[in-house]
């Protein structure tokens, strides 16, 4: 299969489903309360579009407020986790016992003692992109080889300066790796803090049609939701094409030698 058969085999296969779905609905008579059609959906996306909008921005603001401290945590607790071996003996297995609680059973406990505003949500958000983030990013200075770090050394580089020329840059590319799953985590993390307890955004929405019956409704709150956590994940991809348009081109060679190969 060639390269533009792959990418338009599964939006092939999407359409065929909606297609299916759409017809289903019709013929069998299901009423909006059970399942909307996907044309009753975007009816009601296209005329719900500026409340949902107006939600969608709050949701989005938590997730990047959340993102952006999430990075910064994991940047310096990543650092220190490579520098001490002792720290990362004493955290990394906290950081794991922390993945094992759900955030629906997190989210409820916040919201006491943070209250209703934005804080609860963006710790939410927090709580969800900072794990795979900072262990990308660990284990990506892990895999470094330590020629590189002995060179440096070599020339006089001290213990930050080693960092900052060597490892920081080695791990990048692990890093955005972390970057992107917890890109796509961000929005669900905002919609869950806003579905415990909120007057705004995607979850209270979600939260509010549903209780209504309004089902045309919720299909496209979550339709949104999914467009936004693509979103996301495309903004890290934008960034990383803007700080290591190297990685770009060696990926578009290497899928390019594989074509040809085939």
């Amino acid at each position: 299969m060639g390269k533009y058969g792959r990418q338009t085999l599964p939006v092939l296969i999407l359409a065929g489903i909606v297609l299916i779905w759409e017809a289903a609905v019709r013929i069998a008579g299901i009423p909006l309360y059970v399942l909307p059609s996907p044309t009753e959906v975007a009816a009601a996306l296209f005329a719900d579009g500026k409340n949902l909008a107006g939600h969608a921005f709050v949701t989005v603001m938590e997730a990047l407020a959340g993102m952006g401290i999430a990075f910064v945590m994991a940047a310096f607790l990543g650092i220190a986790m490579d520098s001490f071996p002792s720290v990362k003996r004493g955290i990394y297995p906290l950081l794991v016992v922390t993945q094992t609680v759900p955030m629906i059973v997190l989210a409820p406990i916040l919201i006491i003692y943070l209250g209703f505003g934005m804080a609860p949500k963006i710790l939410t958000v927090v709580l969800m992109c900072f794990f795979p983030i900072v262990v990308s990013f660990v284990d990506g200075m892990e895999q470094l080889d330590e020629d590189y770090v002995n060179l440096v050394r070599s020339y006089g580089a001290g213990k930050w300066s080693v960092y900052s020329l060597v490892k920081i840059p080695a791990a990048l590319p692990s890093m955005i790796s972390g970057l992107k799953v917890s890109a796509t985590y961000s929005i669900s993390g905002a919609v869950v803090g806003e579905w415990i307890g909120s007057q705004s955004g995607l979850g209270y929405y979600l939260l509010r049609v549903k209780n209504g019956y309004m089902l045309d409704k919720v299909f496209a709150c979550v339709l949104v939701i999914i467009c936004l956590s693509l979103f996301m994940n495309g903004l890290i991809r934008l960034v990383q094409i803007l700080a290591m348009p190297y990685s770009r081109t060696g990926a578009t060679e290497k899928r390019e030698f594989k074509e040809e190969n085939l």
